[in-house]
């Protein structure tokens, strides 16, 4: 609905001349009707995923949910696939199967590290399993202890002690005793993992100062975040190395690869089933839900949950077979919540047998026999096992630490650190960087993912305007841009040329908001002389406060420091892997009132944009997102994300710096801008 209330006709009413500086589109101290205002979202939330209706639309739908999920998981572009090096050694046999303890090299100089369980009978091609831990200490090598398993027995979780006591090696022998290659590996800082802590990993709570510069820096840092460099990130990147070196072994059919793991383990294997084609079954267990996203520092990614969540990741594999498991924790609604709109993807898909829920909420949270047996028959039906009764897990001996330990004085466990964290950090930013300065497509569709690219976005704008004031060569018109599809509000003033306008809107952006326009802010209603300038060539000027600027606040002051949800770890990713970033909001909110401009009903046929004085980044990332803008000034005043110091600063933005930072904003628009650092002011703004 369009509320223009056209200026001439307030005219001819003969209002009276109000003379108020930067005129207010609400009453003193209303703030906007805006959903931003609400309280921010974060891992506990809601995360609903909506079946497709077709084909087609879920083609188009999941390849955008798959780019988007790479980019906040940093491995868009991937880095360099350098070699596995991998060493295979200590051969132990175990009766019907046999261990070796591996490490591989997934980047250069960082191991990965486990154990690799085979069936032991003759060499033939056999399907290849990843299974990776979740948060169980020392997974690999865990022990529950007697107590707790004969508790388990009795439960009928489990029906021997030595499974009881480590269930996490019971599916690896298991796996094996059914004719499969397995190859369970740690998570980053568990078990002989610990190049990079596991206070780093899974217990990171305070910014570490000395890790954050524009050379050199650590996990965390906005820096790091500014690369999408996460622990999220080189977990999936071990996943995806350890299908490399599983199907370099001679014994495993490349072409039947499975994954399955508990909890943080069951987080791992959706990410590397989504994101790499070449598994073929996955079943991560206790883990997908419409509630808690998973609450580590390793679960979480700044990008990553903005739009979708964990049932829409695990939709990433369908029509694949997935497998899935509840039990009393946050998976215990999933009957309900979450697997009905799997179960229809895979129904619209035309493979509704491909998708099933092992549902045990009477069971905490576990990866333990009963759900081991559902996966054992998930396996056996789709990697053609060829067994009969593949759920018959047989005793076995549990396997010590001292028996599964990768390192010893022959191959001692290489240094890790903060000078390490540096060095990988590092050698991954060159890497991407060269394949980035050469590849306008990708710094593209990198750039589109950080800045949350909606093409269907702008389609439902309203608007009203009033009349605030009338001077000898404008009008000012003030009132509200309403975005009817995103539930979001901007205030707006609108200065009109008295005499004839030549239907030209400049949207001039400022660090103030619409009160930038004027000489004194806020508290002058004599407008700049650039403006002046550009209203006498008979252009129109559109001054916005964007999102937390001007009307947004009750006091009026630029903020310093941005909203964060109630965690207390200062980790980025519990804040912005869940919500847009501010400067996010603020480009939005341009293309909100772009496409409002654009609008019949406006009736404008150019429009212009101008970034000056602390606005230039936004009008950068707006116009590389817009297609119709027609003259776009920018000045940066040197601005650049990398030399961003805090995580709550207002113009944060994860991957920025990934992507070429500032310049490739610059250089990848449609529109060519003037560049203010480089040539000084247009003359068509000067005079």
């Amino acid at each position: 609905m369009i509320k223009f209330i056209p200026w001439r006709f307030i005219l001819i009413l003969g209002l009276i001349n109000q003379l108020v500086a930067a005129p207010l589109a609400l009453k003193n101290g209303q703030l906007p009707d805006d959903i931003r205002l609400l309280p921010l979202k974060d891992l506990n939330g809601y995360f609903p995923f909506d079946p497709p209706s077709s084909k087609t639309e879920w083609k188009k739908r999941s390849s955008k949910i798959r780019h988007e999920l790479r980019v906040a998981a940093g491995l868009y572009p991937e880095p360099t696939r350098s070699p596995l090096n991998a060493v295979v050694r200590d051969k132990k046999n175990c009766g019907d199967f046999t261990i070796e303890k591996v490490f591989i090299e997934t980047l250069p100089g960082f191991f990965l590290t486990g154990t690799l369980y085979r069936p032991n009978s003759k060499m033939e091609k056999r399907p290849g399993i990843l299974c990776p831990h979740g948060h169980w200490k020392d997974a690999r090598f865990y022990d529950a202890g007697e107590s707790k398993a004969k508790k388990e027995i009795k439960i009928g979780a489990e029906n021997n002690l030595d499974s009881a006591r480590n269930p996490y090696q019971a599916r690896c022998i298991g796996l094996a005793r059914l004719g499969c290659t397995v190859f369970q590996y740690d998570m980053m800082g568990d078990s002989d993992n610990h190049q990079i802590s596991h206070e780093i990993t899974h217990r990171f709570a305070r910014q570490r100062p000395a890790m954050i510069a524009k050379k050199e820096w650590g996990l965390y840092s906005p820096q790091a975040e500014s690369h999408l460099q996460s622990i999220l990130m080189l977990q999936t990147w071990n996943s995806i190395r350890a299908i490399d070196f599983v199907q370099t072994l001679e014994d495993v059919d490349p072409d039947r690869i499975g994954v399955t793991g508990a909890s943080g383990g069951g987080t791992q294997t959706f990410m590397v089933s989504a994101l790499d084609s070449r598994v073929k079954v996955s079943m991560p267990a206790v883990m997908v839900s419409t509630a808690m996203q998973g609450g580590c520092t390793c679960e979480n990614a700044s990008l990553l949950r903005v739009n979708e969540g964990n049932v829409a990741f695990a939709a990433l594999f369908a029509p694949k077979p997935l497998g899935l498991t509840t039990a009393n924790d946050w998976t215990k609604e999933m009957t309900t919540k979450g697997f009905p709109q799997l179960k229809k993807t895979y129904e619209v898909l035309g493979y509704p047998q491909n998708v099933m829920l092992h549902n045990r909420i009477e069971f905490d949270h576990n990866y333990n026999l009963p759900s081991r047996r559902s996966m054992y028959r998930w396996f056996n039906r789709h990697l053609s096992l060829g067994h009969e009764k593949p759920e018959i897990e047989k005793p076995h001996k549990r396997l010590t630490k001292e028996v599964l330990t990768v390192w010893d004085k022959d191959y001692p466990m290489p240094s890790g650190g903060e000078d390490f964290e540096i060095e990988l950090l590092n050698y991954l930013t060159e890497d991407i960087n060269k394949k980035i300065i050469n590849d306008s497509k990708v710094a593209r569709k990198g750039w589109e993912a950080v800045l949350g690219l909606d093409s269907e976005r702008n389609n439902d704008v309203e608007w009203e305007l009033t009349l605030k004031n009338q001077e000898d060569q404008y009008v000012e018109m003030c009132g509200l841009i309403n975005n009817k599809t995103s539930k979001e509000s901007i205030p707006a003033l609108f200065l009109y040329p008295k005499n004839s306008w030549n239907k030209r809107v400049v949207i001039w952006l400022n660090a103030l908001g619409k009160s930038g326009l004027y000489k004194s802010g806020a508290s002058s209603s004599e407008l700049k002389e650039d403006v002046l300038n550009v209203l006498s060539q008979g252009t129109a000027v559109c001054g916005i406060d964007l999102f937390m600027q001007g009307e947004f606040l009750k006091d009026g002051k630029p903020i310093e420091v941005t909203r964060t949800v109630a965690n207390k770890r200062q980790a980025a990713a519990y804040t912005l892997g869940y919500n847009y970033s501010l400067f996010v909001k603020r480009v939005r909110d341009i293309l909100t009132t772009i496409s409002m401009i654009e609008s019949n009903n406006h009736g404008a046929n150019h429009i212009d944009l101008i970034g000056l004085q602390g606005a230039g980044h936004w009008a950068a990332a707006a116009n590389f997102l817009s297609k119709n803008l027609n003259r776009v000034v920018i000045e940066t005043g040197g601005f650049e994300f990398i030399n961003i110091n805090s995580i709550r600063h207002p113009d944060f933005l994860p991957g920025a710096a990934r992507y070429g930072d500032i310049k490739a904003l610059i250089s990848l628009a449609k529109t060519n801008p003037w560049v203010v650092d480089d040539k000084g002011l247009p003359d068509w703004i000067k005079d």
